[in-house]
């Protein structure tokens, strides 16, 4: 007998996810084990109880989807992360692909690409969708090396830090989430600013969803 596919879906948008957990469903040897729309409760469920695959958006909120599928890689579990997006871009399949993801799939895909991608990511193959030039993403692929950008400088907890202040988060509301003091969050607020030699939130969200913490629509 086929072993079933364990599944976590990841999405901040509840009728996607219902929308995509229906496909799931419809899957032969495909199991839905759990949803969530947080990119920390995300890490989390793998943490206490890795799937076989993760269905991750790229835009969740608390967490983005590029951060997540860093972290899980190391974990040291063997779930395949399987990314997610509205954006058919290569350079966002190219970042996808250098944080550990297995496959990068469109939102707008038909549903037999769903399957296609998970059959690929289960046989050990990476899955790009269709509507990506795969060359194009090859060109991205050469510039994205980890170290090379900015955003490296920073480390994971500033990254989150960065993303939940420009979601609009205040310092105390940051402090609480992350189970961190006020003033440790103070601290790292003022390393990230001089690290990226930015210095007012709006500049800070234009960095945020230049680098994929964020989606465009922030604006």
């Amino acid at each position: 007998m086929t072993p079933r596919r364990r599944i976590l879906l990841a999405d901040d948008h509840s009728l996607v996810r219902a929308g995509i957990r229906a496909l799931l469903q419809a899957l032969p040897g495909v199991e839905v084990i759990g949803e969530t729309g947080d990119g920390v409760d995300a890490l989390d469920w793998v943490r206490r109880n890795p799937p076989d695959a993760i269905l991750l958006d790229i835009t969740l909120p608390g967490l983005n989807g590029l951060e997540v599928a860093a972290r899980i890689g190391r974990l040291g579990v063997s779930t395949r992360v399987l990314m997610l997006s509205m954006h058919a871009s290569p350079e966002y399949a190219a970042r996808a692909f250098a944080v550990g993801a297995a496959g990068y799939l469109n939102k707008d895909s038909a549903f037999d690409e769903l399957a296609a991608a998970l059959d690929s990511i289960f046989a050990g193959r990476r899955y790009l969708c269709r509507a990506i030039d795969a060359d194009q993403v090859d060109e991205y692929s050469r510039r994205v090396t980890p170290g090379e950008s900015e955003i490296e400088m920073l480390t994971p907890r500033q990254r989150q830090i960065l993303q939940m202040m420009t979601e609009g988060h205040g310092t105390r509301a940051i402090a609480e989430r992350l189970s961190l003091s006020v003033k440790t969050v103070e601290t790292h607020r003022a390393q990230i600013m001089q690290r990226l030699g930015i210095h007012d939130l709006p500049g800070l969200v234009r960095y945020a969803i230049r680098h994929g913490l964020l989606p465009p629509e922030a604006t």
